[in-house]
């Protein structure tokens, strides 16, 4: 059962959708995924159901609407639970106990069930119940600290990347749990916290600064050991290659592309420190070099030379003309009753014995709540039709 919103849940739950679980997303009318209000939308067209932002990260479930507020909508949820080997929750801490729906009740009704409830900062301590989303809780995180250049002010990431990071580590939290329960047959609960687990990508600068108590800040697309390394504009609107070199070796294959320009034997560039003391006259060397050709045609070259090097692409790169992209299937297309065929992805990993399922289009809201009632738990028409009547999916 997908009780959650946004993006870290969702993602959680749609990957396991795609890989063939059984997944109900639910919502309710009153407050449903804010997602469904993100943009873009298709043809600039408005509407709880034409977000594909919301479709992208939402398929492979049923969906429906469930009043948790009206008397009864905590016994229809519980019935839910009872069917579920999973609960995904990311509500803040003490939400799930105000409706009487926290684990301790959950095991009363099922008790093997494994319950995630995804968080900022997890469900104790101090700043547990502290109110953020992704995209500003990066800041707390220490990320727009190393995000930009070292003359300029921090940049915050346009999308809350933390929010990319955690589905991976609840993945093998639950996989453990299930393990646990074919081991035991007990269930689990599992607390996950957000920052937590995107403080492992900042381990670099974690580590020096408990070791050398020294803090690392802002250095734009530069690296302390790697020169040259960094992003060079190329032939076109807004075209640019990455290009890195690690040491005197890697040095020379980049001059031999270069075709050996004159300037490789000035004593500036004679060493790795010495091309790092003047980085600034060597990046504009380069990119009157690339200034010449195609962003692609750079990757190539480097390429064939041994050069770490590839192409900065956009949106129309990586859905149209990405070779390995497209090799792999990573975008899936998908009828959505609503906003038509669209292109989603699909988990960035594959296993040989279970393909991969993704045919099912993100649900419109509370589209399925008449089946998943009927068909997966059971419920008569007439019941249904009473509870409907009375406001319990609204």
């Amino acid at each position: 059962m997908d009780f959650t919103w946004l993006l870290v849940g969702p993602v959680t739950a749609k990957f396991l959708g795609d890989l063939g679980a059984r997944v109900v997303k639910v919502e309710t009318q009153r407050r449903p995924d804010e997602s469904r209000a993100f943009m873009p939308f298709r043809d600039g067209v408005s509407g709880f159901n034409r977000s594909l932002s919301f479709a992208h990260y939402n398929s492979s479930k049923y969906g429906i609407c469930l009043n948790l507020n009206h008397p009864k909508g905590p016994e229809i949820f519980k019935r839910l639970v009872a069917w579920s080997d999973i609960v995904i929750e990311t509500h803040r801490p003490g939400t799930m106990g105000r409706w009487g729906l926290q684990y301790e009740e959950l095991k009363k009704v099922k008790p093997d069930i494994i319950m995630v409830s995804h968080t900022m900062q997890g469900q104790t301590g101090s700043m547990a119940n502290q109110p953020v989303h992704g995209i500003l809780f990066q800041a707390q995180l220490g990320f727009p600290h190393l995000t930009g250049w070292q003359d300029r002010e921090p940049i915050v990431p346009p999308t809350p990347y933390s929010d990319f990071i955690a589905p991976f580590f609840v993945f093998v939290a639950i996989m453990a749990a299930l393990d646990y329960r074919q081991r035991t047959g007990e269930g689990q609960f599992i607390d996950i916290s957000q920052s937590e687990a995107s403080l492992h990508f900042l381990a670099p600068a974690l580590l020096d600064y408990i070791v050398n108590g020294s803090g690392q800040s802002r250095i734009g697309n530069r690296d302390p050991f790697l020169c040259p390394h960094g992003v060079y504009r190329c032939q076109g609107e807004d075209r640019w290659c990455a290009i890195s070199v690690a040491d005197d070796e890697g040095w020379k294959s980049f001059c031999r592309v270069l075709g050996y320009p004159k300037w490789k034997d000035d004593n500036r560039f004679a060493t790795i420190w010495q091309r790092k003391r003047n980085e600034d006259e060597l990046d504009k060397l380069i990119e009157e070099w690339t200034l010449n050709l195609t962003a692609e045609e750079v990757m190539k070259r480097m390429q064939a030379g041994g050069v770490a090097a590839g192409v900065v692409e956009n949106g129309e790169d990586l859905l149209d003309k990405d070779p390995q992209l497209k090799y792999r299937h990573h975008f899936r297309e998908l009828a959505h009753t609503e906003i038509g065929t669209y292109k989603c992805e699909v988990p960035p990993f594959r296993l040989s014995k279970t393909p991969i399922d993704i045919t099912m289009p993100p649900p419109c809201l509370g589209e399925h709540t008449e089946y998943v009632c009927t068909k997966i738990l059971g419920m008569s028409d007439d019941e249904f039709v009473k509870l409907s009547g009375e406001g319990v999916f609204g």
